[in-house]
């Protein structure tokens, strides 16, 4: 008989560097392709915009592909491409060192070609069902954003719409023609 070891959250943590990025899905490694130009600008973009808008209203912090402990047992970490976790809802600084076991309020896909379709169906779930309040999907390749809410209705967004913080995240509009540009 042959026995397979899940990882833990804290197992991936203390992987060495060996230069791919990982995330664990049912406690079992997944290396992330490297992404590729296009979807480096969009995040970048998104990053910048949405930590403008958040530091200076003093919201919260807003990073990119920091990883996130969404279930345990077996234990599912995953890096988000953007994300926003408000100020009332961040631990200790002394626990940034490891991957934070809260679920961010606001969680961003931008898609690439290796992304598939069930993946990030999995990954939008997964977040909603740990306490996401909104997800985003973002396909610069198409100019369409997928707003998902907590309670798992979904809206596409086209060019000539614009992406809003809705509750989580007041007063934050971006319209997509700004976003792909």
């Amino acid at each position: 008989m042959v026995t397979t070891h899940l990882m833990t959250a804290e197992d991936l943590l203390a992987m060495p560097d060996d230069g791919f990025r990982y995330e664990l899905v049912d406690g079992e490694l997944v290396q992330m392709s490297p992404t590729g130009f296009l979807h480096l600008h969009t995040t970048g973009l998104l990053i910048a915009l949405l930590g403008g808008h958040v530091r200076e209203r003093g919201l919260g912090v807003v990073g990119g592909e920091g990883g996130f402990i969404f279930r345990r047992d077996p234990d599912k970490v995953y890096a988000p491409d953007v994300v926003f976790v408000s100020t009332h809802r961040l631990p200790p600084k002394e626990a940034w060192t490891s991957f934070l076991n809260i679920a961010p309020e606001l969680a961003v896909e931008v898609l690439s070609p290796s992304d598939s379709a069930s993946y990030i169906n999995d990954k939008v779930m997964t977040y909603l069902d740990a306490g996401v309040r909104l997800v985003w999907v973002v396909d610069p390749r198409r100019h369409t954003v997928t707003v998902y809410q907590a309670d798992r209705t979904a809206r596409v967004l086209v060019d000539g719409d614009a992406l809003e913080g809705a509750d989580v995240l007041p007063k934050f509009r971006l319209p997509l023609v700004d976003l792909f540009a």
